[in-house]
């Protein structure tokens, strides 16, 4: 099996090349406390079998300059691609994209709120950001929307409006999963599995999660792949954000999963996120 992660973020140690300039105005705390280098990064996949990986920008950090994960991606172009953020609602929303695109960036991301602001899904309905959508379609770009369950019917619209474009729910759209099986708490996720266009992460967010209150990984995971299929499922480790070394990251995401069969952990573990991302796959 190869593993591929579709979530592992990069902070550059030079500022004066790649200066801080977080998104919303403050920057998160973890990308202080445990910045990692691309070079760490590669040590990190190395030392825990991660073959390649998609790394994510990190808006908390340097807003819409999308310089450091394009740069680090393109350094290690054998392994890494990037996935970057503009303004989606910007009026040069389009030549942004291109430009970037023509950089080598492979994916965008929505960042709507999390570590730094409360969820706040509005841009995802603006209607000037939908040129920009159009765009990625165009582009065969995925995007990746960072947001709570206050987003999806939001997300919802845009995966019907926007039939040609893959979108990632990072973290799987934080459902709540507490109260167990049947997980009505979670229904608003459940109900996107029915547009093909949507994929869902699996991150140390939701590994988490089902070790409490009622839920279990047993009763959870079976149910989602139940509704989506494995084919829409992609592991993202969230490294150095969620605490650990990535190996231990993915230890826990092997864990969780072991519930599944081989064939459905293949494809979560690295197929999806060669579908999402071709240039993996090269």
């Amino acid at each position: 099996m190869q593993y591929f992660d579709i979530h592992p973020h990069i902070i550059s140690d030079d500022e004066k090349r790649y200066p801080p300039a977080p998104l919303f105005g403050k920057r998160s705390d973890w990308s202080q406390e445990r910045p990692n280098t691309v070079e760490s990064l590669i040590a990190a996949m190395d030392e825990a079998g991660v073959a390649k990986a998609a790394v994510v920008h990190s808006s908390t950090t340097y807003g819409f300059d999308n310089s450091y994960v394009v740069d680090g991606c393109n350094q290690y172009a054998d392994r890494l691609v990037a996935v970057g953020s503009v303004d989606m609602v910007a009026d040069d929303a389009c030549d942004v994209i291109r430009s970037w695109a023509g950089k080598g960036l492979k994916g965008l991301r929505v960042f709507t709120g999390g570590s730094t602001k409360d969820f706040d899904p509005s841009e995802l309905e603006d209607p000037r950001a939908f040129k920009a959508w159009d765009l990625l379609g165009e582009l065969e770009l995925p995007m990746c929307i960072q947001t709570g369950p206050i987003g999806l019917p939001q997300v919802t619209m845009l995966a019907k409006r926007f039939a040609n474009v893959a979108i990632i729910m990072d973290h799987l759209g934080r459902p709540d999963v507490l109260d167990g099986p049947p997980y009505a708490n979670a229904a608003s996720l459940f109900e996107l599995a029915a547009l093909p266009n949507i994929y869902l992460k699996l991150t140390p967010r939701i590994f988490g999660d089902v070790k409490k209150g009622k839920a279990s990984a047993e009763t959870f995971f079976p149910k989602v792949v139940a509704a989506f299929g494995a084919d829409r499922l992609a592991w993202g480790s969230n490294f150095p954000t969620s605490p650990g070394t990535l190996a231990e990251i993915k230890a826990e995401a092997e864990a969780g999963l072991a519930c599944l069969t081989s064939a459905d952990r293949a494809w979560i573990f690295g197929r999806t996120a060669a579908k999402l991302y071709p240039t993996l796959a090269d």
